[in-house]
C-alpha cells in the first residue's frame, strides 16, 4: 500500500465505485488525514489566518488499474516526506503490470529507442544517469501518448574491458591467460559474466528506467553473433573488407590493436632531443629534433621544406643514421616539414608515426618497424634488441651523449596517446589487420542527413557529423583478443594467410568450401582474432530486432526506431558507424533522430574524475537525494551541453520532492469524507474542458485552470521539440510559483471560509484537477514520487505511467490571468509593507483599496482570498474610487494602474515604539556611516591601501548614506503622524 494511502481497492467499475465502498474506517483510514493535533502544510508563502476547524478522516480507496494486481503499500505510517524506499516497490510493480512492453491498444505509430548499451563490466555512473534520465522521459512521454513505446536495453560485452577484468582475476588466483586455452578462458569469462554481468543492469533499474526487459540483448547472444557474421560476410562479399598491414594504435599490455575511441591523449612532460646526423661523404651535419630518440632505428629519410635555404644544398644527398653502424637514409624535399620546429629537419620513421606514416606512403618509403608487439625493440634495433622501449631512449641518449652526437635535451610538453583501459602509452605500429572500407558507406550517410531523413540534435552537430564522414578513413575491425566475435575467416593450412583464405558462416561451411577448392585433404584454421566490439554495436538498431531475419515480428514492427539518444562523444564512433550500417544493410535509415547531451561535471565545470576526487556515485546520490531529484536535476541540462551538478541544486530538487508531496498531502486532507455522496456529486459535477465551464469560475480557480491549460500546450509543445529542460523549468515554476504559493493559499479561503459547501466543491475541484495533470506532466521526470501520489488520489482507474496525456487546446481566460496578476500585485504590496514596517505575521490590520468600480468589482469578489493572503482584517478591509479620510495616517501603497491601497499606521505598528527603535538605529547607522567617511578622507589610506578594497569602502559608504536617508523619511512620517494623532 502507499505511504500515502493505507486502503486500496482492487477495482473501479465505475466512476463513483470506489466512493461508496463499505470498508471499515478503522482499516481504510488515509494515514496522511488521521492526526493526533492540527498542523498546518510547510507550504511557502503561507498567509492564511483561517485553519480549520477539525481534520475529519475520510475513507479514499486508489485503484491501480491492473487487472492482475493493486498497488502495494510499504509503510502504513503517517509520511512526512516521500520515503525513497518505496522506489524499487513502486518499480517492481509497474514492471509486474506489463507497463514498460509496448501496447498497441490505443494507438499504431510506435516510438522505439535502442538503449545505448553499457559494459557488462560497468559500474553505474552519471553518464548513466544522464542517458537513462532523457531516454526514459521521452520513453514514458510517449507511451502517456498513447503511442505504442518500445525501449530496448542490452549490453555490450566490451572485449577488451571484460577480458582485462577476468585476467585480473585470474592472476589473483596464480593463473595466466597463457596457460590456458583459448577455450577455457572463454569458458571463464561467461561464467564471470553469469555471476558479475547483471550488476549494470539492476543499477539502471533503480534510476526508474521503463525498458521492455522482456527484450533485452547482449552484444554476444546467438541471435546477435549471428548478425554480426551476415554484416562481415555482406561487406565482405561487396569488396568492402580487406585484409592489409598499416599503422593502428597498438596497446604492448594488451597485446592488441585498439579504437581511436579507446585512445586518450594527455599533455605530459617530456623532453626533445637533438641528435646530429652526418651527411655521407661530407663533414657536416643536420641536426634532428625528436620526443622518441629510439625509433631512430626505423628511420627511413631526413626531410626538409624546399624553401628552407638552410638545407638547400643537402637536398638529395645521403644522412647516416646514428648507432646503425652507417645505414644511409636519403634528405628529401617536403612542403609539409615545419621550418619552425625544432632544426627544421624532420627524421622519417614511418612505421611508429602516423603522420610519418602516410607521408612514406605518399613518397613511396619503405616501413620500417622496430618494435616487437610487447613494446620491446627487436632485431632492426641491433644491440638494443629486446629492451623496453622507454630503457632503450636511455641508454640510446647516453651512448649519443658518449659519441658526441647528442646535441642537447630540452623539456618539452608531449600530446601522449594513452590507452583508456590500461593507462600505458599506445604505440603506433604498422600491422596485419582486418579493415573496412568506409568511404563509400559515409557518402549514404551523408546523404541521409542533407536530405533530412536524419535529423541531429543540437543542429549544430551536423557539421561535425559532415566533416569526420568527408574525411573519414578505413576502419580497422580486428582485434586481438579471445573475448568477442570471432572474425569467421578460415585459412589454409601451407597457403599464404592474405591470399587464400575463405569466408563462412561457420566452421562447417569453412570446411565444405575449403574441399570444392582444394580438395578433400585439406586442413583449415580460424583467424584468431576477434572484431572491434564497435562492429556488433553498429548493428545495434536492427540486429537486437531481429535482423537478418526480415520477416520477425519486432523487425517489422519496430524498425526503423525513432530515436537514438547518447553522448555528443561517440558521434563518429557509434552513431555514424550506426547510420552507415544501418543504410547498407536494410536500405534505411536506422532512426529518425539523434538527440546528443553533454558530460556531466562537477560544480565547477570541471571533468570527474578519481584523481581529482570529484566523482559523484549515482547510487550514493540516491540514496540521499531520491531518485526523483537526480533526474529532475540531470533533466535542467541542454542538448549538446555539459551540466555542472553540484550538491546545491540535488538540495533545492529534493526540495521540490517534498513540496510535492506536501500539497499531495493538504489536497488529500481537503477533499470530500467517501460516504458523503452529495459532496462527491458536487466536486464530480465540475468540469474544466469547456470554455463556459471555465469561464464561471471565481477569479482565483479561473486564473489557475487557465494558466495550466496554457502550460499543457506549451509543455507539450516543448515535450514535442525534445526541449525537456523547458519543461522541467516551466512546470516546476508553475506548480511552486502559481499552484503552491499561490492558489493552495487562495484555496483556504473556499475551503474554510464560511462560503458554502457549492464555493468549497469548486476549490476542491480545481485543486485535484490542477494537481493531476501536475503530476502527469512531472511524471516523466519523477516518475516515483508522482505516481506514489497518484495513486493515493481518489478514482485512480488507471496507473500514472499508462494515464492519458493531458488534452491539449483547452479553454484559458485571458482576462482572468491579467485581474489575478492585479491582484497578486496588490497582496505582494501590502506583504512588503508589512515586512518593512515589522508587522508581526499573525497581526491583521486594516486596509482601504482604491481603484475604478471595475477593479473594485472583481478584487472585492475575491476579498476573502486578499485579505487570507495578505493578512487583513475581514471586517475592516474596504473598498472604495477616492482616497480614506485617514490617508495622510496610512502608508500608501500603488499595486498598479488605478489600483492603491491605504494602510493605517497605527494598526500596523505601535507609532511612538517604531520611532524610538528607528531613532536608535539611525544613531548607529550614523555612526557607521561616519567611520567610512573617516577613512575615505584619510590621504594615507586612499593612496596605500589597495584599489579594490577603497571601492569597498566607498560603496559602503554610499550604501550607509542611502539606508540613512530612507530611515529620515520613515522617521519624519512617524513623527508627523505622532503630531497629527496628538
Amino acid at each position: 500500500m502507499s505511504t500515502l494511502q493505507l486502503a486500496l481497492s482492487s477495482s473501479a467499475s465505475s466512476s463513483y465505485s470506489l466512493f461508496f465502498s463499505p470498508l471499515s474506517k478503522r482499516n481504510a483510514l488515509n494515514s496522511l488525514l488521521f492526526y493526533k493535533r492540527r498542523r498546518r502544510l510547510p507550504l511557502s508563502h503561507s498567509h492564511s489566518h483561517f485553519t480549520p476547524h477539525f481534520l475529519r478522516p475520510r475513507l479514499l480507496s486508489s485503484v491501480a488499474a491492473s487487472e492482475n494486481g493493486a498497488y502495494n503499500n510499504s509503510s502504513p505510517e503517517i509520511a512526512k516526506s516521500f520515503d525513497f524506499a518505496s522506489e524499487e516497490r513502486i518499480y517492481s510493480w509497474w514492471e509486474s503490470q506489463g507497463y514498460f512492453r509496448p501496447n498497441f491498444d490505443r494507438g499504431s505509430d510506435p516510438f522505439v529507442v535502442s538503449m545505448p548499451p553499457p559494459n557488462v563490466t560497468g559500474s553505474l555512473h552519471m553518464g548513466h544517469a544522464m542517458f537513462v534520465t532523457l531516454e526514459d522521459i521521452m520513453v514514458r512521454y510517449h507511451r502517456m501518448k498513447g503511442r505504442p513505446t518500445l525501449w530496448l536495453p542490452g549490453t555490450d560485452h566490451a572485449g577488451i574491458a571484460t577480458q582485462l577484468v577476468v585476467e585480473r582475476m585470474l592472476a589473483s588466483e596464480g593463473i595466466s591467460r597463457a596457460q590456458m586455452s583459448r577455450d577455457e578462458f572463454t569458458k571463464r569469462v561467461w561464467q564471470w559474466k553469469e555471476k558479475y554481468g547483471g550488476t549494470i543492469t539492476n543499477q539502471i533499474k533503480r534510476l526508474g528506467a521503463s525498458c521492455d526487459w522482456t527484450r533485452e540483448h547482449f552484444t554476444l547472444d546467438e541471435q546477435l553473433s549471428q548478425a554480426v557474421i551476415e554484416a562481415f560476410i555482406r561487406l565482405h562479399e561487396k569488396g568492402l573488407i580487406y585484409q592489409g598491414s598499416y599503422m593502428v594504435n597498438w596497446s604492448p599490455s594488451l597485446q592488441t590493436a585498439v579504437s581511436d575511441l579507446e585512445v586518450e591523449y594527455s599533455e605530459e612532460s617530456g623532453h626533445l632531443y637533438y641528435i646530429k646526423y652526418r651527411v655521407a661523404g661530407r663533414s657536416d651535419f643536420l641536426t634532428v629534433a625528436t620526443t622518441r630518440p629510439e625509433t631512430l632505428f626505423g628511420d627511413v629519410a631526413l626531410a626538409v621544406n624546399p624553401k628552407d635555404e638552410r638545407y638547400a644544398q643537402f637536398i638529395g644527398q645521403m644522412a647516416i643514421v646514428p648507432q646503425t653502424f652507417g645505414r644511409h637514409v636519403p634528405i628529401l624535399a617536403d612542403k609539409h616539414v615545419d621550418k619552425e620546429f625544432g632544426t627544421g629537419v624532420l627524421k622519417i620513421s614511418p612505421g611508429h608515426d602516423h603522420n610519418d606514416y602516410f607521408l612514406a606512403r605518399k613518397l613511396g618509403l619503405p616501413i620500417l618497424n622496430v618494435m616487437n608487439k610487447d613494446g620491446t625493440l627487436n632485431d632492426v634495433a641491433g644491440l638494443y634488441s629486446g629492451l623496453d622501449r622507454f630503457e632503450a631512449r636511455k641508454k640510446l641518449w647516453a651512448e649519443l651523449e658518449e659519441t658526441g652526437l647528442a646535441v642537447k635535451k630540452e623539456p618539452h610538453t608531449l600530446r601522449v596517446p594513452r590507452s583508456q583501459r590500461g593507462g600505458e602509452v599506445i604505440e603506433p605500429l604498422v600491422s596485419k589487420q582486418w579493415f573496412v572500407t568506409m568511404e563509400p558507406l559515409a557518402e549514404k550517410a551523408l546523404q541521409a542527413v542533407e536530405k533530412g531523413e536524419l535529423k541531429i540534435i543540437p543542429e549544430r552537430f551536423e557539421k561535425i557529423y559532415n566533416h569526420w564522414l568527408s574525411n573519414i578513413k578505413d576502419w580497422c575491425i580486428s582485434r586481438q583478443l579471445w573475448w568477442g566475435h570471432r572474425i569467421p575467416v578460415w585459412y589454409i593450412v601451407g597457403k599464404n594467410n592474405e591470399e587464400e583464405y575463405i569466408v563462412a558462416r561457420n566452421a562447417d561451411e569453412a570446411l565444405e568450401k575449403a574441399h570444392k577448392k582444394y580438395g578433400k585433404d585439406v586442413e583449415i584454421y580460424q583467424d584468431p582474432d576477434v572484431l572491434d566490439t564497435w562492429f556488433s554495436s553498429a548493428l545495434w538498431p536492427f540486429s537486437t530486432l531481429g535482423w537478418p531475419d526480415l520477416s520477425a515480428e519486432d523487425f517489422k514492427k519496430f524498425y526503423p526506431t525513432t530515436m537514438l539518444e547518447t553522448g555528443h562523444d561517440i558521434l563518429f564512433f557509434w552513431v555514424a558507424r550506426m547510420v552507415m550500417m544501418g543504410i547498407e544493410f536494410t536500405g534505411t535509415v536506422p532512426f529518425s533522430y539523434v538527440y546528443l547531451h553533454g558530460l556531466i561535471r562537477d560544480s565547477q565545470g570541471r571533468k570527474m574524475s578519481k584523481t581529482l576526487g570529484n566523482v559523484i556515485d549515482p547510487l550514493d546520490t540516491i540514496r540521499e537525494f531520491g531518485t526523483d531529484a537526480l533526474r529532475f536535476t540531470l533533466s535542467l541540462g541542454t542538448a549538446g551541453q555539459d551540466l555542472n551538478l553540484s550538491t546545491e541544486r540535488l538540495t533545492s530538487n529534493k526540495a521540490f520532492t517534498n513540496k510535492l508531496w506536501n500539497a499531495g498531502k493538504f489536497i488529500l486532507q481537503n477533499l470530500p469524507d467517501q460516504n458523503d455522496v452529495p459532496a462527491w456529486e458536487s466536486l464530480l459535477s465540475n468540469k474544466f474542458d469547456c470554455e463556459d465551464s471555465v469561464l464561471n469560475l471565481p477569479l482565483s480557480e479561473c486564473w489557475v485552470v487557465s494558466k495550466l491549460h496554457l502550460l499543457i500546450d506549451s509543455a507539450t509543445a516543448s515535450y514535442d521539440k525534445f526541449y525537456f529542460g523547458e519543461v522541467a523549468r516551466e512546470t516546476y515554476d508553475f506548480f511552486w510559483g502559481d499552484f503552491a504559493d499561490w492558489y493552495i493559499e487562495a484555496s483556504k479561503a473556499r475551503l474554510y471560509h464560511s462560503g458554502g459547501k457549492s464555493v468549497a466543491a469548486v476549490a476542491q475541484a480545481v485543486l485535484l484537477y490542477t494537481f493531476e495533470n501536475i503530476l502527469k506532466l512531472l511524471h516523466p521526470f519523477m516518475p516515483f514520487v508522482t505516481e506514489e501520489l497518484w495513486q493515493a488520489l481518489p478514482n485512480r482507474k488507471l496507473a500514472l505511467i499508462v494515464s492519458p496525456w493531458p488534452q491539449t487546446q483547452l479553454p484559458r481566460n485571458t482576462s482572468s490571468i491579467k485581474k489575478f496578476e492585479i491582484l497578486q500585485a496588490l497582496v505582494r504590496a501590502i506583504r512588503n509593507a508589512r515586512a518593512e514596517y515589522s508587522v508581526e505575521p499573525a497581526k491583521r490590520i486594516s486596509a482601504s483599496v482604491v481603484a475604478s468600480n471595475e477593479v473594485i468589482q472583481y478584487v472585492a469578489e475575491e476579498k476573502e482570498v486578499l485579505a487570507l493572503l495578505s493578512r487583513l482584517d475581514l471586517q475592516n478591509l474596504h473598498f472604495t474610487n477616492s482616497p480614506p479620510g485617514d490617508a495622510d495616517q496610512s502608508v500608501h501603497l500603488v499595486a498598479g494602474e488605478g489600483l492603491e491601497a491605504y494602510l493605517p499606521l497605527a494598526d500596523m505598528v505601535d507609532i511612538s515604539a517604531e520611532v524610538e527603535r528607528l531613532t536608535k538605529r539611525l544613531s548607529k547607522m550614523q555612526k557607521e556611516y561616519d567611520g567610512f567617511k573617516a577613512k575615505l578622507s584619510s590621504p594615507k589610506f586612499v593612496e596605500k591601501a589597495p584599489e579594490d578594497v577603497v571601492r569597498g569602502v566607498q560603496e559602503k559608504a554610499a550604501e550607509a548614506e542611502e539606508k540613512i536617508n530612507l530611515t529620515k523619511n520613515r522617521l519624519a512620517f512617524l513623527k508627523s503622524n505622532i503630531l497629527v494623532s496628538n
